[in-house]
């Protein structure tokens, strides 16, 4: 029952990513180090991470089914995997990434369990 919350919790947050995306695009940029150059920028910011995020977080709760929290987990481990990779490639291992990371690796044993 609490690994369930806990999969609903990250599930939402999930979608409250993508909602922050969609409805505030340029409030990222100081997390993401995103910085949207003129309406294209703010549009990928809206569709991609915010379409992805609300997609990726709702299907689950919508369904129901551990299949879809599973896929959701697994879809964070492997965005974690990449930005580990990508921190040391980049030169980016900056707070904010590490906080990510560590929300991402979270999630997706919560969600894989």
């Amino acid at each position: 029952m609490f690994l369930q919350i806990l999969q609903y919790i990250a599930a939402g947050a999930t979608v409250a990513t993508g909602l922050v995306s969609l409805f505030w695009p340029r409030a990222v940029r100081g997390f993401t180090g995103l910085n949207p150059d003129g309406g294209r920028g703010v549009t990928e910011i809206r569709a991609v991470l915010g379409g992805v995020f609300i997609a990726l977080g709702a299907l689950p709760l919508v369904l129901g089914e551990s299949l879809a929290y599973q896929i959701l987990g697994i879809t964070y481990l492997v965005i974690g995997a990449i930005r580990l990779v990508s921190m040391f490639l980049d030169k980016s291992v900056v707070q904010s990434n590490i906080i990510s990371l560590l929300v991402e690796l979270v999630f997706g044993v919560v969600l894989v369990l």
